[in-house]
C-alpha cells in the first residue's frame, strides 16, 4: 500500500513539473530556444532561396534581375520627388486594442514634423484637393440659395425645407463613413485634426534601438490575432505559421498570411541594412547623429534556418511575394496612375513626375509573370464573407500600428501597412477590374477629389511601400555578397588556402551560443 502511494506522488510530482515547465515555454513565448546548434554556414540564408515562390507562376530569381536591375533605380529616384516625399499621418493617435505607455525615450525614436506652408504647392491648392464636401453639407441653411431674387417666385407656394437636422446630418456622415470603409482595406487618417505632414527623406527608415516587450506584442498581435491559422497548430508559443502547414490553408487565407510575412521580412530587412552601430559607443565615441550601417550579426539571427525553427529562408520568400503582390497592383492600377497630374505646384518638377510614372509602370507591364488576383474569392455568398473576414483582418493590422511606441517605426509602420491595403483593394476591391464606363478614360490628367479611385495620401504610401520592397531585395543582394565573403575569409582564417574536410567543419561548428526565435 505504502509503495502504491509512493509512486502515485512520484506521478503527480511529474505531472506538476511537466505542466510547469510547458507555463514557462508558454510565458517565453517565441524567444523559447529551440535548437542548440549555432549557425554554421552563414550562407544558409540564401541556400533555398530559389526557384518556384508557389501560389503564383514566378519564381525568385526573375524576381531579383528585374528589381535590381529595372525597378529598383526607377523607383528609388521616384521617390525622391515632392510628390512622393511629403506624406501625411496622425501618429497622435492612442492604442485601440491594450494601454501601453511604453514609449521608445531614444532621440532616434523621434521624427520631424513639417508645417503646411513649407509642402510645395500648397498655396497654389496641393491641401484642398484632398478637402471633400461632406454629404449632408449642402442640406444646411448656409448652402441654400435665396429665392426671393425672383419676381415670379411666390415662397409661400413654392416653400420647400431643404435643412437636415444635426442628427439627420451625424447619421448620413456615418453612411458616407460605411461607404467609404466596404472598397478599404486599411484605416485612413490623413484628415484627422491631428495629422500633420512628414518629409520622409528627413526620416529615414532605420534600428532606432526599439526593441522589448512592447514591439514584440505588436507582432504577436498580428500573426497571433489578426493572421489566418490552420485549426491545429502544435506550436502554440510560436506565432509564426510553420511553412509545411500552410499547405492546410486555402489560397486566400495563404496570400493573406504570406504578404504579412513578407512586409514583415522588409521591415526586418531594413533594420539590418540600416542598424545603429554607437549604440554601444559612449561620450566623445559616439557620433552626434548616430553611427548606421549593415549588421550581419542581427541579420543572421533574424533569417539564419538554424536560428529560425528552418523558416527564415522561407520568409524571405514571402518578400518576393510580397512584392510580387504590390508590382501587380501598380500594374492593374497603371492606366489611371498615368492619368495623374501630381501636382505640387512646380511644372518641371510635375511633368518630370508624370514621365517617371508612366517610363516605370511601363516597365512594370513588361514583367513576364504577374500574380494572378483573379483566380482568388470565386465561390459566392461563401468567398464574399471570407473577402470580408480578409478585409477585417487586414483593418486590425492597420490599427495595430498605433500601438507602437517609436514614432519614426509607427511612421513607416503605418506607411508601409497603408501602401498594402491600398494595393490590396485595388487588386480585390473590384473598383479596378474594368475601365470602361470611366468618363475620364483618356481625357484629362487627374486631379484627386474625394470621388477619385484613390486618394493623394493612398498613392504616396503606395508608391513608397513598393520603394521599400524594391530595397529590401536590393539589400538581400548585398547581404548575399559579405556573408559569402566572411565565409571565404573564415575559410582562409581556418585552413588557409586548402578547402577543410566537411567533418572538420562540422565539428568546429558545433559548439557557440544557443540561438533564439527571430523576434
Amino acid at each position: 500500500m505504502t509503495s502504491k502511494l509512493s509512486k502515485m506522488a512520484i506521478k503527480n510530482c511529474c505531472v506538476v513539473l511537466i505542466i510547469f515547465a510547458l507555463a514557462i515555454v508558454q510565458a517565453v513565448g517565441y524567444d523559447t530556444e529551440l535548437y542548440e546548434t549555432s549557425a554554421c554556414d552563414s550562407t544558409a540564408c540564401f541556400d533555398a532561396l530559389h526557384g518556384a515562390l508557389g501560389d503564383c507562376s514566378c519564381n525568385v530569381d526573375t524576381i531579383d534581375y528585374f528589381n535590381n536591375v529595372k525597378i529598383f533605380p526607377r523607383i528609388q529616384s521616384l521617390v525622391t520627388k515632392d510628390y512622393f516625399r511629403f506624406y501625411k499621418v496622425n501618429l497622435k493617435k492612442e492604442c485601440p486594442f491594450w494601454a501601453d505607455d511604453s514609449r521608445c525615450a531614444m532621440k532616434y525614436c523621434h521624427i520631424k514634423t513639417c508645417s503646411k506652408e513649407s509642402i510645395p504647392g500648397f498655396e497654389s491648392g496641393y491641401e484642398n484637393e484632398q478637402e471633400e464636401e461632406v454629404p449632408a453639407a449642402k442640406y444646411t441653411e448656409q448652402a441654400q440659395t435665396p429665392c426671393n431674387s425672383d419676381t415670379d417666385h411666390d415662397p409661400a407656394l413654392g416653400y420647400l425645407n431643404m435643412t437636415l437636422s444635426a442628427a439627420s446630418q451625424y447619421e448620413i456622415a456615418k453612411w458616407k463613413a460605411y461607404d467609404d470603409s466596404v472598397g478599404n482595406f486599411c484605416e485612413c487618417d490623413d484628415k484627422d485634426v491631428e495629422a500633420e505632414y512628414i518629409d520622409l527623406s528627413l526620416n529615414p527608415e532605420r534600428y532606432t534601438g526599439y526593441k522589448g516587450p512592447s514591439a514584440h506584442r505588436i507582432w504577436r498581435s498580428i500573426y497571433q490575432e489578426n493572421c489566418f491559422r490552420p485549426k491545429l497548430n502544435p506550436y502554440q508559443s510560436f506565432p509564426y505559421v510553420l511553412s509545411s502547414d500552410l499547405g492546410n490553408m486555402c489560397l486566400e487565407k495563404r496570400v493573406f498570411y504570406r504578404a504579412v510575412s513578407g512586409l514583415h521580412s522588409s521591415i526586418n530587412i531594413h533594420l539590418c541594412s540600416k542598424f545603429l552601430l554607437s549604440e554601444k559607443k559612449l561620450g566623445f565615441a559616439a557620433p552626434p547623429e548616430g553611427e548606421w550601417g549593415p549588421n550581419l550579426a542581427e541579420f543572421q539571427r533574424r533569417f539564419d534556418p538554424s536560428q529560425t525553427f528552418g523558416e527564415g529562408p522561407n520568409w524571405l520568400k514571402n518578400l518576393y511575394f510580397v512584392y510580387l503582390l504590390e508590382m501587380r497592383a501598380l500594374a492593374k492600377a497603371g492606366p489611371y496612375l498615368e492619368r495623374e497630374d501630381y501636382f505640387t505646384g512646380n511644372p518641371v518638377e510635375d511633368e518630370e513626375t508624370r514621365d517617371a510614372i508612366r517610363n516605370m509602370i511601363g516597365v512594370i507591364y513588361t514583367f513576364p509573370d504577374h500574380f494572378n488576383e483573379s483566380s482568388m474569392f470565386n465561390g459566392g455568398s461563401q468567398a464574399g464573407k471570407l473577402k470580408q473576414e480578409f478585409r477585417d483582418h487586414f483593418w486590425n493590422i492597420s490599427r495595430i500600428m498605433d500601438c507602437v511606441g517609436c514614432d519614426k517605426c509607427k511612421l513607416w509602420g503605418k506607411l508601409q501597412t497603408q501602401g498594402l491595403g491600398t494595393a490590396l483593394k485595388i487588386l480585390f476591391s473590384g473598383q479596378w477590374d474594368s475601365f470602361e464606363g470611366d468618363p475620364d478614360q483618356g481625357k484629362l490628367m487627374l486631379r484627386h477629389k474625394s470621388h477619385k479611385r484613390l486618394q493623394r495620401t493612398e498613392i504616396v504610401a503606395l508608391f513608397n511601400a513598393f520603394a521599400r520592397l524594391s530595397n529590401s531585395i536590393r539589400e538581400l543582394e548585398n547581404f548575399r555578397h559579405m556573408l559569402s565573403s566572411q565565409t571565404e575569409t573564415q575559410k582562409k582564417s581556418i585552413f588557409g588556402n586548402v578547402p577543410g574536410d566537411v567533418g572538420a567543419k562540422k565539428e568546429l561548428c558545433s559548439g557557440g551560443a544557443k540561438p533564439k526565435i527571430w523576434s
